[in-house]
């Protein structure tokens, strides 16, 4: 049953399952919303990289941090069609594009923006974008152009969330989340563990996404990816376990969501990752790079998905199942 009353000691409860316990609780629930033999292939491009103002302390296109991240321009539509068109033929079916941006700006690089959406959008796929805050009216424009997922991320729990960053605030991403919801865009929003988190904060930031008025359609769940010059270069390695954990939880309190295995996973092994898509996982990122971090690549998951009997998934599912 979806539900979006969870309470705090009910997602303690669930989460504090012994692990194999927790992992056939979810594959029952992830069985019987979802077809478990298909996952999602999304590719993200970052169409423009670096210089960000903002302070994330995870990540390396903050303008403030030395991490060997090259500023570069917005990248032109025929350039990103292209990466977009070669995602495609290797499987993906949604391609999402990143702007290192604080927010939305109305001017000539969101007017190029809006121009890959439709030319993205037009080739079949869906198309998504985080590009940082945006206004209702902005989210509008997006929707008009053929946008299908915004993603924004809460990162972790509103209590820890002004350790990680101080340039904008918790109910500065929630507000971003419900402008995309007012223009009928979907919902992409997760967060990410190992930034010295405890667990009651992954808890929490459980709850918030859960309890929102309509579950996001997609909930990454990402490892933190250590980056030298960042301010959390020297954090420990996330524990597989605990994105098993992780999944596992998402999948039991949103049934009906994309949980998407993210950032991270080219440091999991395939066996890793099985456990992972058992749990409750249903969505990927295939490419060489996430924004501007490794990952696994299109050979790799290919072989991955005929070893476990996986298959993509097809763009706009439920639509087609409407029909």
């Amino acid at each position: 049953m979806l539900r979006n009353d969870w309470t705090l000691p009910e997602i303690k409860e669930i989460y504090d399952t012994p692990l194999l316990d927790l992992i056939y609780r979810a594959a029952t629930v992830h069985r019987e919303y979802n077809a478990t033999g298909e996952v999602q292939v999304c590719t993200l491009l970052s169409i423009k990289t670096g210089g960000c103002p903002e302070d994330c302390a995870y990540c390396p296109q903050a303008a403030r941090y030395s991490t060997g991240v090259d500023v570069q321009a917005l990248m032109k539509k025929e350039q990103v069609l292209e990466y977009a068109a070669k995602a495609k033929a290797a499987g993906s079916t949604r391609f999402c594009m990143g702007a290192a941006w604080r927010e939305v700006r109305d001017n000539k690089d969101f007017d190029r923006v809006l121009d890959m959406v439709k030319g993205v959008n037009q080739m079949g796929m869906e198309v998504c974008c985080t590009l940082g805050m945006l206004n209702e009216d902005q989210a509008k424009r997006l929707a008009d152009a053929g946008l299908y997922a915004y993603n924004h991320n809460l990162d972790t729990s509103s209590e820890y969330y002004s350790e990680i960053i101080s340039t904008r605030t918790y109910d500065d991403r929630l507000t971003t989340l419900d402008n995309v919801r007012k223009a009928g865009v979907t919902v992409c929003c997760g967060g990410i563990i190992g930034l010295g988190e405890t667990h009651e904060d992954r808890i929490k930031m459980l709850h918030t996404l859960s309890s929102l008025p309509q579950h996001p359609e997609s909930v990454p769940i990402n490892a933190l990816v250590r980056v030298k010059g960042t301010p959390l270069e020297n954090n420990p390695k996330v524990d597989t376990w605990d994105m098993i954990r992780m999944i596992g939880t998402a999948r039991i309190l949103m049934p009906g969501t994309m949980v998407r295995l993210s950032a991270g996973r080219a440091e999991m092994s395939q066996s890793d990752q099985a456990l992972c898509f058992m749990a409750g996982a249903n969505s990927i990122f295939a490419g060489e790079k996430l924004l501007t971090t490794p990952n696994p690549s299109f050979e790799e998951d290919n072989l991955m998905f005929e070893l476990l009997g996986l298959k993509p998934r097809v763009a706009f599912k439920d639509e087609k199942e409407l029909v």
